[in-house]
């Protein structure tokens, strides 16, 4: 397989570059080359012997050297997610028109005994019309993800509530279409009664409502630096039900799987009675109503500000008692340090402490398989050596841009 890659991407280069192959090899051989690189210098490996015989140096150099490998990997980044985003074009599309080809299957198998009929023709025509228009607007944005595009929120991750009223939109549009075949086609019986669609029309507005509410919270949060937002370096489909951190969210998952189900029901429903629009039970609504309260909630509950409790002396192991003196490593304990989705080692790089009047980074301290600083809760930066003994003001400035409160701190000579 290697000897393959390595042909291809000779051919690549011979022809100019620029292939999606090349651009997806090459940031893959950048995230292996940096997790090697980080475990040979978490096992202490590789660090030159003109400074083994310093911790600190030893130390900001090891940070230095994982902080340019992170930021190489970053750099591959655009060129993969183009790579990516091309692929999922694709198979989006392959998607889209394999679920006309299944219908019409089911439709030809379901035939057999009771013949082809009216309803069929309109439902294989609208769905193939539904197809075709999803095929026009991916083109549009195939650079995003083609049909995907308008589901990601700002933070390039696959929105729930977005996913949800899209889901409910195609299906309330093929009903639609379904009916307008049906009368182009001279059907006697259908029925456009808005009795019957007033569940669909509630549940088309609750979802649209739960859309534009939950963007609207989660701007307000990130203005009010209540949230912290990281942007993701691509969309996957766990977005759905897993918060920031890829953890699987409650309200996330009873969101997702009551909507399936109604919308299941909703689906069966016009699948039985293809002349009229399918009739949504009350109950069911209020179901799904409840279900957005969950979830709208939840987007207001979570996330909060980033806090310093203390800032204290760090101290190693036989090392004695002592104030902070310049020099010294300082351990600044507090919450929401590393925030949700800024675990990756291009983020980490990003966390300064403030300390003074200077601004200093917070050095990485590899361990196998991740960091041992910093932490969402702890973190551990040398004492610059330009700060001025007195009382000095410290606070932390995370990936996401938000700064802590300031904590004082008394620094002598």
């Amino acid at each position: 397989m290697a000897v393959q890659e390595a042909r291809q991407d000779g051919a690549c280069l011979a022809e100019g570059g620029g292939c999606p192959h090349c651009e997806r090899s090459g940031h893959r051989r950048a995230v292996a080359a940096f997790l090697a690189r980080r475990d040979e210098l978490a096992a202490g490996h590789g660090v030159p012997a003109a400074l083994a015989h310093s911790p600190v140096a030893s130390r900001q150099w090891v940070s230095d050297e994982l902080a340019q490998s992170a930021r190489t990997v970053a750099a591959h980044g655009p060129a993969a997610g183009h790579a990516r985003s091309g692929r999922v074009h694709r198979g989006t599309l392959a998607a889209v028109w394999g679920a006309v080809l299944a219908l019409l299957l089911g439709q030809a198998l379901t035939a057999l005994g009771t013949g082809w009929t009216t309803p069929r023709t309109a439902a294989l025509g609208a769905a193939a019309l539904l197809a075709a228009a999803l095929t026009g607007a991916a083109r549009l944005h195939r650079d995003r993800g083609g049909v995907l595009a308008p589901l990601l929120g700002e933070d390039n991750r696959l929105s729930t509530s977005r996913t949800v009223a899209a889901c409910w939109l195609l299906l309330s549009v093929l009903a639609l279409l379904q009916l307008a075949l049906l009368l182009a086609l001279g059907a006697p019986s259908v029925d456009l009664g808005l009795r019957r669609g007033a569940g669909l029309l509630a549940v088309l507005a609750l979802t649209g409502w739960t859309v534009v509410t939950s963007r609207l919270v989660v701007s307000l949060r990130v203005a009010a630096r209540r949230l912290q937002k990281v942007r993701a370096d691509r969309p996957r489909p766990a977005d759905l039900l897993c918060d920031d951190d890829g953890r699987a969210d409650l309200a996330d998952v009873q969101y997702v799987l009551v909507s399936t189900s109604v919308l299941a029901v909703t689906a069966v429903r016009l699948c039985r009675a293809p002349d009229r629009l399918p009739e949504l039970p009350w109950a069911l609504v209020l179901l799904l109503a409840v279900s957005v309260t969950c979830h709208l909630a939840a987007k207001c509950a979570q996330g909060g500000r980033p806090k310093i409790f203390s800032v204290v002396r760090s101290r190693e192991a036989g090392d004695l008692d002592a104030p902070i003196r310049t020099g010294d490593d300082i351990e600044i304990r507090g919450t929401g340090f590393v925030p949700a989705g800024a675990a990756a080692p291009e983020p980490l790089t990003r966390l300064v402490v403030r300390v003074g009047p200077v601004h200093a980074h917070v050095p990485l301290v590899p361990v196998p398989g991740g960091f041992a600083n910093p932490t969402d809760t702890v973190l551990t930066v040398p004492l610059p050596a330009d700060v001025e003994p007195g009382r000095v003001e410290v606070s932390v400035v995370t990936a996401a841009g938000v700064e802590t409160n300031r904590v004082t701190i008394d620094v002598l000579d």
